[in-house]
């Protein structure tokens, strides 16, 4: 396991930017996320990492050495790509070995040492001599983990693996990921569009926008106190509506575009045009159907366990999920209450 550290990397494409002076700290053992939508930096920065990009400038250093010159063979490091990228000719065993013997890691008999442990700890010890033809999406994807691992790398790269899984195979890829973690305690760095990923597997998440680092915490911070407005809306989808912060009663009250009004916020908040964060749980049906928010239903989407409501409150576009207990229509009038605690305030 190895420490890493980016200091102030910049990447660009002929004229174009693409990584504005990122600068970051992973830890020996650590699980940290690269989040962000398509564009926003994460695979470059992780090939950066890998050796498989070079840097506009800014410096690498992997357990204290830097390698921003080195090759991808000289930082002892592992990526498992999202294409797996197996050699249909070898067995799943050869498959694993492949790494060992291009970089002569011990002998024969060690290297079948090591591709044996590393099967048992993805559980696929069994299938050792198949091809890749003969396994399944899940099965696969996990040979191409043991590849990644089975040489015990200082950092493990993970570029979107789970992304070509179905969404059972990819939610029992999840635990794996956790288990082989804590089991190996790999330090890890790991690129994700997707928020459950980010927010099931990592000890940190780095948000990423536009090649910049919009926030970063650990997944219980960065999701209950979002710093922008951009970070409420990627991570949880919350719901993004303008008001305007009043002084009624000697406490701070946000008053929506139709007048309906949303309080008490926290004492200390500052008065004027704010932008509400509202997450789309936080808001349940009104008890008695008063005291909360007057919303329109446009439309409703079953989810199975939950439903989630796309309707119209004071001229802005918002999601609410419940439960699937209480069905409303297309065109209904519904009230809909928020813990004032649970809404975030950031300036417009």
């Amino acid at each position: 396991m190895a420490n890493v550290r980016l200091d102030s990397i910049r990447k660009s494409f002929g004229p174009v930017d693409i990584i504005h002076g990122v600068s970051l700290d992973i830890a020996s053992g650590e699980f940290v996320s690269l989040l962000g939508a398509s564009g926003c930096g994460k695979t470059t920065l992780l090939r950066i990492v890998a050796g498989l990009e070079s840097v506009t400038s800014g410096t690498v250093e992997i357990d204290g050495r830097p390698v921003t010159p080195l090759p991808p063979e000289r930082r002892d490091i592992a990526m498992m790509f999202q294409s797996y990228a197996l050699l249909p000719h070898l067995t799943v065993a050869e498959n694993v070995r492949f790494p060992l013997r291009m970089r002569r890691i011990g002998s024969r008999a060690e290297q079948q040492e090591k591709v044996k442990a590393a099967l048992e700890t993805v559980q696929l010890g069994h299938l050792a001599e198949r091809r890749p033809r003969q396994l399944s999406g899940g099965q696969q994807q996990r040979v191409a983990l043991a590849r990644a691992i089975v040489s015990r790398p200082k950092v493990l790269l993970l570029d979107e693996p789970l992304s070509n899984l179905d969404a059972r195979l990819r939610e029992d890829m999840q635990v794996e990921l956790i288990e082989i973690h804590r089991r190996l305690g790999l330090t890890t760095l790991f690129v994700t569009h997707d928020q459950e990923e980010a927010l099931s597997l990592s000890d940190r998440i780095i948000l990423l926008n536009g090649g910049r680092i919009e926030q970063q915490g650990t997944p219980a911070d960065i999701y209950a106190r979002p710093a922008s407005a951009f970070a409420s809306s990627f991570l949880g989808s919350a719901n993004l509506v303008p008001a305007t912060v009043e002084e009624r009663g000697g406490r701070a009250t946000a008053v929506l575009a139709d007048g309906q009004h949303l309080g008490p916020l926290p004492a200390g908040t500052a008065r004027g045009p704010v932008t509400l964060a509202l997450r789309q749980e936080d808001l349940a049906v009104a008890a008695g159907g008063s005291g909360g928010l007057q919303v329109r239903i446009r439309t409703r989407v079953y989810l199975g366990a939950r439903i989630r409501y796309i309707a119209e409150l004071a001229g802005t576009e918002i999601r609410v999920l419940t439960a699937n207990d209480t069905v409303f229509s297309g065109g209904d009038a519904v009230t809909f209450a928020i813990d004032p605690e649970r809404i975030r305030v950031m300036p417009r």
